[in-house]
């Protein structure tokens, strides 16, 4: 259960609502989680039960209740399988997006693997969608010091903004020497990196824009650091969790080790009630509309 606002709190997020954050999405199914690779294999893939399209429903209808419009980063072997679902999301007024295509690490690639990649997905998405795909973000936030050439590599294959590097230290992604707010790494001219939100505490940057971290958190800390963003700096918060996250049922492989298996699944019975919180407390809007002139 969320913890009720104080006066004090209720008019600092009334301040804060004056400012539009960006509500995200990463389309793609239980199965397809990174740190479930070593336990599901590609191949089975097919042969799995997909539960995407029903919680991207259930996603659409909270945010259409909630009167949100939202970036989905979708994945071009989702939408292959489900253009119907693709199509939902655009006439729900929300932005469509680019995850690549088969939810392969952009660090585990080269640039010609990485182009043939991004470039598939955005014609994908764009033959099926009906409309310019302008954003792309890696799976697991895998562009930082090591590939960094993706970045002119999205801008060559016609992106205009990546949300693909995470300014915090983590055992699987992070580049925390990052800037922490909108950028751009090659130039004015060039492509726009829009960074999940952080804060700074100290000397270090604290994830404050969603994923795991926001279902580990209690809600009220998690309001809390995204609205030191909106005051204190000034800056939109950028917000992002999946689909599997806001489906407990999902079936649950064996195997899976313990670390990866409460990071995957800790708190995910709250995630509904948190999301829907999320809608009344802050001000939405897609990425496009906020980070693109």
């Amino acid at each position: 259960m969320n913890a009720p606002l104080s006066p004090q709190e209720g008019q600092a997020l009334h301040q804060a609502s004056a400012i539009r954050n960006a509500m995200t999405i990463d389309v793609e199914d239980y199965f397809q989680v990174s740190a479930f690779a070593p336990y599901i294999t590609r191949e089975s893939w097919p042969d799995r039960e997909c539960r995407v399209e029903a919680n991207v429903d259930r996603i659409l209808a909270i945010l259409d209740e909630g009167g949100v419009k939202a970036t989905f980063f979708t994945l071009g072997w989702i939408a292959e399988r489900y253009p119907a679902l693709v199509k939902r999301i655009v006439a729900g007024g929300h932005e469509l997006a680019s995850h690549g295509y088969g939810h392969l690490r952009a660090s585990d690639q080269d640039r010609a693997q990485f182009t043939q990649d991004i470039s598939s997905a955005k014609a994908i998405l764009e033959d099926i969608g009906g409309q310019q795909v302008l954003g792309y973000r890696a799976p697991s936030f895998s562009i930082g010091h090591g590939n960094l050439w993706a970045l002119e590599a999205l801008h060559e294959a016609g992106y205009r903004y990546s949300s693909s590097i995470y300014p915090v230290r983590h055992d699987h992604y992070g580049m925390p020497d990052a800037p922490r707010f909108a950028w751009h790494p090659n130039g004015s001219d060039g492509l726009l990196e829009v960074p999940i939100t952080t804060v700074r505490l100290g000397q270090r940057n604290l994830p404050a824009g969603g994923g795991g971290y926001f279902r580990l958190f209690p809600y009220a800390l998690s309001r809390w650091l995204m609205q030191q963003v909106n005051q204190r700096d000034g800056q939109p918060a950028i917000f992002y969790f999946h689909p599997w996250e806001i489906d407990p049922g999902q079936p649950r492989p064996d195997g899976i080790n313990l670390k990866t298996r409460f990071r995957h699944y800790v708190n995910m019975e709250k995630m509904d009630g948190r999301i829907r919180a999320l809608t009344r407390d802050f001000a939405w809007d897609r990425m496009d509309r906020i980070f693109l002139k």
